[in-house]
């Protein structure tokens, strides 16, 4: 079970039920991802509002091994996406929220 305390989401992606959080190394995987120097340019690219597909696997993958499961990003990208990509999204925005602030409700989808 997520604890919204800890920064965690919980969600269910390709029928799979993950704990998702962006520790300290997920987010430091975020800032090489997108060729961030730091934690504020990570900030600003994720906020432009435009994410790519690529870039929703990026974000799912480190928060799930964040959360514990050892998955790549390349096994992130093979989970089923027909009818889930608004999950994939929801599940991105309230691990992002959880994280960076955006109140309780933001924690759980």
């Amino acid at each position: 079970m997520a604890n919204r305390h800890r920064g965690e989401v919980e969600a269910v992606l390709g029928g799979r039920r993950f704990t998702l959080c962006l520790t300290l190394g997920a987010l430091a995987e975020l800032e090489a991802a997108f060729a961030a120097d730091n934690l504020p340019a990570l900030c600003a690219r994720l906020a432009e509002g435009a994410p790519s597909t690529r870039d929703l696997i990026r974000i799912l993958a480190a928060g799930i091994r964040g959360g514990g499961t050892a998955l790549t990003d390349a096994e992130v990208a093979a989970l089923p996406a027909a009818g889930e990509l608004e999950a994939c999204m929801r599940a991105a925005v309230a691990l992002l929220a959880a994280t960076f602030g955006g109140g309780e409700d933001a924690a759980n989808p």
